[in-house]
């Protein structure tokens, strides 16, 4: 699936009939993610390019509202816009009024390049945002130039068609929680939906007994949460009746520092108190997200989209329907609670693992959101509501969760309210981080089953960068290394003239079983350039069959023993390598006998000059010559 800055842009623009000309602050609307409309608005009059603002910004909200873009995009666009119109005021200076798309001066394709050559200096390294602005700027300029009515000078629209030069960077990518932070995550977030349900109860049974505010009294604590339960009385209306001295159970309910004068504030504290104690908030409904993040490893965002048509109780767990609308992918998942014997009961599905069971934590959801979810304006209700209130009209409102909170109702302020302090960013996405590396590690790394819920470059770009899956990654390429290592390295055992004339015990401490060091002073095991431990147990052939590259590999072999009365024939065979190396290519020799060649040179360094002299003097006397088989001369002589 693609990510942000992976792809170019390529929008589709409906033809339509030129608007209305705007005249004033250009202002566009956008919808977030619990349905209310947000104003973006723009004032061409705060920049001395006036004319070239005002086109821009025509184009900027025409795009947003034929588009449907969300909020964030709506407002990159408008920074794009600010920033390239602030630089025109300072490059262009007096020119600045005469601005325009239409007009060929000044000349706006030169400012362009100009202001997309100054942006990567002004963000970090590797940021996305100069690309980004660089080409939602483009985007506005191209869609003028697509309208017969509104002109646009032929150098500005040739320069705009193409692509930019800026790199589109890469974001930075989060990291895993430690085993430590996710399981201390888990186990507040536990705590904290045991604490909610305590409070939403309590709160639930003192409305139970009270009555209407008007006619039982404006300062019981019963009687407001009644008239809230019940839909009897509106904030505003509690505000209004409360008189400004209030009984020791309501003070109590504002914790927030206010000053004395600010008796609004003071009641609009009050009623989110109250609120609280029947509703969850967007606070309270952090701790579910985590769970389900945990127990079923999806994204945040498909789980907070899930609504009350796409989950199924079963037998034996849960059906969830879950839509990626980033990746336009609609996928259905089972997940099972864990049989007695430890075994799934179903195969293709996800067992739950203990206090992680995803039909436990969905119905402690459901329960506590069942009034809002009556209370919802549309249906079926989405799982994860969240009651709250605006000072602006002074009504209650369910909506959706909204994970873009202020500072207290955001993540990080759920954190701070369970007193957890995790190590680096407090971020949710991270669990699913955490997960995927659990299930890279219980898949063996087999990509095709770890990346069931997205494309394998995905996995590889995002989610194969973690600490734990580098050090294991590490560990197992350590592990490999070691190995081979271990196999080069594995070369003969030399003893020396007193190690070769010790007694049977001594050699049995070797290694050597009495019969094995018998055959070697005997020359039973003398296999041309050394002696061999056991013929029929190399490492270069099948067991039981006799060893098939003696001697030429057995220097490279962990079962070669070097007496001292095989030094004649390593100096023979020493000198048939460097005959070798004169003849082969060093890659190629290296190759063939790289190792077998260091090996020699080491066993032949342990011996003094003495030793060597007399053996050179047994060659010259024509006491020995290098015994290599027939087919291995023919094939050096090739």
């Amino acid at each position: 699936m693609p990510r942000r800055g992976e792809r170019g842009r390529d929008f589709h623009h409906q033809a339509s009939p030129v608007p209305p000309a705007r005249v004033g602050i250009r202002q566009a609307m956008t919808t977030d993610v619990n349905g209310v409309v947000r104003p973006s608005p723009f004032d061409p009059a705060g920049f001395r390019c006036r004319t070239l603002a005002e086109e821009l910004a025509d184009e900027w909200v025409e795009f947003v509202e034929l588009s449907r873009l969300r909020v964030g995009t709506t407002r990159t666009y408008r920074q794009a816009i600010e920033d390239f119109c602030r630089f025109a005021d300072g490059h262009l200076r007096d020119q600045a009024p005469a601005a325009s798309m239409a007009r060929p001066l000044p000349d706006l394709a030169a400012l362009l390049t100009a202001w997309e050559g100054q942006l990567p200096s002004r963000f970090p390294l590797g940021s996305t945002r100069p690309a980004v602005q660089a080409s939602a700027l483009r985007t506005l300029i191209n869609r003028r130039g697509r309208h017969p009515d509104r002109p646009l000078d032929p150098g500005l629209a040739g320069l705009a068609a193409g692509q930019h030069a800026l790199h589109w960077g890469s974001s930075r990518e989060l990291d895993e929680f430690s085993r430590k932070d996710k399981a201390a995550l888990v186990a507040a977030a536990w705590k904290d939906i045991g604490e909610l349900g305590r409070r939403l109860s309590a709160g639930r049974a003192l409305a139970a007994e009270g009555g209407h505010p008007a006619e039982h009294g404006w300062l019981s604590l019963p009687n407001l949460l009644w008239g809230l339960a019940n839909d009897a009385v509106t904030p505003r209306e509690i505000s209004r009746n409360l008189p400004a001295l209030w009984p020791e159970e309501l003070a109590a309910l504002v914790t927030r520092e206010t000053v004395p004068q600010a008796n609004a504030m003071r009641r609009y504290f009050l009623i989110l108190s109250l609120l609280e104690m029947l509703y969850p908030t967007q606070r309270d409904l952090h701790a579910f997200r985590v769970l389900l993040v945990a127990a079923t490893g999806h994204a945040p965002e498909e789980l907070t989209g899930l609504d009350e048509d796409d989950i199924e109780f079963v037998e034996n767990g849960v059906r969830l329907t879950l839509t990626k609308h980033r990746a336009r992918r609609i996928r259905r998942r089972a997940f099972t609670r864990i049989a007695a014997t430890g075994t799934e009961e179903e195969v293709h599905t996800h067992t739950d693992r203990p206090r992680l069971e995803v039909a436990e934590i969905l119905k402690r959801l459901l329960e506590v959101t069942a009034p809002l979810r009556e209370k919802a304006e549309k249906h079926p209700a989405p799982l994860f509501m969240q009651a709250s209130m605006s000072m602006k009209v002074w009504e209650v409102s369910a909506r959706r969760f909204n994970p873009c909170g202020g500072p207290r109702q955001s993540f990080k302020g759920w954190l701070d309210k369970v007193g957890l302090d995790v190590e680096g960013r407090a971020d949710v996405r991270r669990l699913r981080k955490s997960t995927k590396v659990e299930k890279a590690i219980a898949f063996g790394g087999r990509i095709t089953d770890i990346a069931d819920d997205h494309h394998e470059e995905t996995f590889r770009g995002h989610y194969a960068q973690g600490t734990t899956l580098r050090v294991v990654s590490g560990k197992v390429i350590t592990s490999a290394q070691q190995t081979w290592f271990a196999k080069a390295t594995a070369g003969p055992v030399v003893l020396d003239d007193a190690a070769a004339s010790s007694e049977g015990e001594a050699l049995a401490g070797l290694g050597l079983t009495p019969e094995q060091a018998e055959d070697l002073r005997a020359g039973a095991l003398d296999m041309g350039v050394t002696n061999c431990r056991d013929p029929f147990d190399s490492p270069f052939s099948e067991r039981g069959q006799l060893c098939a590259v003696a001697p030429l590999r057995c220097l490279e072999c962990r079962n070669a023993w070097i007496l001292p009365s095989n030094l004649p024939q390593l100096l023979l065979f020493s000198d048939h390598l460097e005959a070798m190396r004169r003849r082969l290519s060093p890659v190629h020799f290296h190759t063939l006998w790289g190792q077998g060649a260091a090996n020699l040179a080491a066993v032949l360094a342990d011996r003094t000059e003495q030793e060597i002299t007399a053996a050179r003097a047994h060659i010259a006397d024509g006491g020995a010559s290098l015994q290599l088989p027939l087919a291995a001369r023919a094939e050096f002589d090739a």
